[in-house]
Parts: C-alpha cells; structure tokens; sequence
C-alpha cells in the first residue's frame, strides 16, 4: 500500500480521501462561521482579491474545484453573466449540498456536481478559468490534480489557486501558537470539532511553500506562474497560465 500524510500522520493514500471527507462532513454546516472567526473575515478580502485578479469576462467559461459552500461561484457568475457559464464542484457532497443551498438562496442556479479534482469528467480545453481556493492541500495527488485543471483550460486560459502558505518569518511563532492552540478550542466551541481544525493546521504546515508549488505547476502544464502573497503569506494566491 501507498502511504501519504494526513497532517502530520502517515495514512495509507486510499484511507486519507475518507478522512478529508470526514472533517468535511462534520464542518460543513458552521464552515462560513468558522471562516469569519479565524480570518477575521480576511477570507472574504483573499477572495475578492482572487476575483480581481482572475479578471472574469463576460461569456467566459468557469470551474470552481473545491467550490464548498459557493461564495467564488457566485462572484464570478455575477461576472460572467448570463452568457457565461459557472461549473460549481467539490468531491465533498455535504459541502456542495451547503453551497448549492446558498446559492439558490442568492437566486442564482449554477451546474453543480461532486467530482474528483484528479478526475475532472470534463473535456479538454473547455474553460478559460479554473480556480481553487483552500482545496489544494487535501488532495492526495497535487501534480495529478494540477495536470488535470491545465488539461480543462483552455491555450491562454488561467488557473488561480487561493491556499494556505508560509507565513513570514516574523510572524511564525505567534501563528504557530494561534494554529494549534487557539484554532482547535475554537473549532470545538463553535463546530463541535476541535479535531477538525487541528488536522487544518497540520495540513498547511505539510503544503508546498510559495516556491515549492510555483515549481510544481511549471512541470504539471503551466508556462507561466507567478504568486501573491497576502497577510504576511498566511496565504498566496498563485496564478499559471496555460501557454500550450
């Protein structure tokens, strides 16, 4: 059997998807709250920021992976518009379920399904944007996944991956003491889950660095990639074009 890291346990590679799906499950229901508590709703600005960035056109075709509960998905159907299209997807069902409840709250009907990101059931060079934001560190094969979101896009289209990254160093021993001290009690008093969010801190600690995924995307089918840090690179943003 293959093994890989489940945080900083050592899980067999089938055993890590149940487990993802597991935290999932339990936070899907408080997962806006608990975004809002511990970003201090910086969320909500790292996300506009990807939106800016990512520059939707109106008709323009969009893939949000790892959608969860739907808040990129709305931003760029308001700006692809009626001509556009937005595919909402997530391998986890109670997420998606949440997200596609909040988006018919919103009035907006998006194509919504549970797919594997190393798996995409789409068609070569359908989309001119892919995003995913705070999904990538759960997958278990990060370069196939990656392969498989340049494969989707279109020559030229974008791929914007929102994630968890290396903090400065000034600010790591007081994001350190955050992360597995104030994070899991949080987790507990608000979702009932205090080990959840203890995974969530290990898995950003295992993650590539802004360096390390650059590279990784350059020799997955990125010509170019460039990355942004925000908030002192608690999280970047990176941005790789398709260039063939």
């Amino acid at each position: 059997m293959t093994s890989t890291h489940f945080g900083y346990e050592t899980v067999d590679e089938q055993d890590k998807a149940r487990r993802v799906r597991g935290v999932f499950d339990s936070v899907a229901s408080r997962y806006d709250l608990m975004n809002d508590l511990m970003s201090g709703g910086l969320h909500r600005l790292w996300k506009r920021y990807t939106i800016m960035v990512a520059n939707p056109q109106p008709g323009q075709r969009v893939l949000d992976i790892a959608g969860g509960t739907g808040d990129l998905a709305l931003a760029f159907a308001k700006k692809v518009g009626a001509s556009g299209e937005v595919v909402h997807t997530d391998i986890n069902e109670a997420m998606l379920r949440t997200g596609r409840d909040r988006l018919l709250d919103a009035g907006v009907i998006l194509p919504t399904t549970v797919c594997d990101a190393e798996h995409l059931p789409f068609a070569d060079g359908r989309f001119d944007l892919v995003s995913v934001a705070f999904g990538l560190r759960n997958m278990t094969h990060k370069d196939a996944a990656l392969r498989e979101m340049a494969r989707v896009l279109k020559v030229g289209g974008k791929l914007l991956v929102l994630e968890f990254s290396q903090v400065a160093k000034p600010l790591r021993k007081a994001y350190d003491l955050y992360s597995f001290s104030v994070l899991p009690r949080l987790g507990r008093l608000v979702a009932g889950d205090a080990d959840s969010y203890r995974y969530l801190a290990e898995s950003i600690r295992m993650h590539p660095g802004q360096a390390e995924l650059k590279a990784l995307m350059k020799v997955n089918g990125f010509g170019h990639v460039d990355f942004h840090n925000l908030s002192g690179g608690v999280v970047a943003l990176h941005v790789g074009i398709k260039c063939a």
